[in-house]
């Protein structure tokens, strides 16, 4: 081989060098910007994850657009009158007073007193002794102020519940409380079994005006009550008889209570002495 061919091989593997080498640079060059920009979308996208999330905690839950609802658009039951349908009154017109009735679908110290007293009003009702106005609480699911369901849901959906059968009738509503407080079916206060609309429906299947009653069904599911709900807890927060636990019994103005002289009366004897005096008064 002569020099000049020699020469010219060697000139030509290191330009073929080169070249190879220009374009492992650039290829590298590639990789490194696939990844930053890879970097950087995940970034982008981190970011854009957390400020969704952030904003969807940021958003008030159902049961806080619910207490915010504007009048227009609060569904009442059947039955009621008064600002947003809060005022529930049960009774014969004939019967002069009524007895304030202030409970929380939740509280046990209202199932006990349902469970023993219940039929006693029940039945004075019925003979129009008196009428009854319902005011149902929701500080049992950690309601109160600003604060909506540090504790649960369940008194809240058992009020809508109850208004969807005072939507049926005041006897389905009368039955269907005095069911929900049952021994049977009142859970544990700890057990927010209320929050289940499955569970407040069973509890309706034995009530004759809302078995298989698939109107009311619907209003369960749907919530149709639920802006009613929060409008009726407020009124029980907002009330003027200076009522601040349940169950809570008054009368004119004035609270009915047990032997004790501070409680709600616990026993029929202890309900018929305390009615008796708050009719003559």
């Amino acid at each position: 081989m002569s020099k000049r061919n020699s020469q010219q091989a060697k000139t030509a593997a290191r330009e073929r060098l080169r070249i190879e080498r220009e374009k492992q640079a650039k290829k590298a060059k590639a990789k490194r910007q696939a990844i930053v920009v890879g970097s950087i979308v995940g970034v982008l996208a981190i970011a854009g994850g957390v400020g969704y999330f952030a904003v969807q905690a940021m958003k008030p839950s159902h049961w806080e657009e619910a207490k915010d609802a504007k009048s227009a658009d609060v569904v009442a039951p059947a039955h009621t009158t008064g600002t947003n349908g809060t005022t529930v009154v049960i009774g014969k017109d004939s019967a002069k007073k009524t007895l304030k009735l202030y409970e929380d679908s939740r509280c046990p110290v209202c199932a006990a007193f349902e469970q023993t007293v219940g039929s006693t009003v029940h039945k004075d009702v019925e003979d129009g002794k008196f009428k009854i106005q319902y005011i149902g609480a929701t500080f049992i699911d950690g309601d109160g102020g600003d604060k909506i369901g540090s504790n649960g849901e369940g008194s809240k959906n058992a009020l809508s519940a109850l208004g969807a059968a005072l939507n049926v009738s005041q006897d389905a509503f009368l039955d269907y409380k005095t069911a929900l407080y049952s021994k049977k079916y009142h859970p544990d206060e700890t057990k927010d079994e209320f929050k289940s609309d499955d569970y407040l429906i069973k509890v309706a299947n034995t009530v004759d005006a809302l078995k298989d009653n698939k109107a009311f069904q619907k209003d369960v599911r749907d919530g149709t009550y639920d802006n009613w709900a929060m409008k009726m807890s407020k009124t029980f927060d907002s009330n003027k008889d200076d009522v601040r636990g349940t169950p809570s019994l008054v009368m004119d103005g004035k609270k009915l209570v047990g032997s004790d002289g501070q409680n709600a009366p616990m026993t029929v004897a202890e309900f018929n002495t305390a009615i008796q005096k708050a009719l003559a008064g």
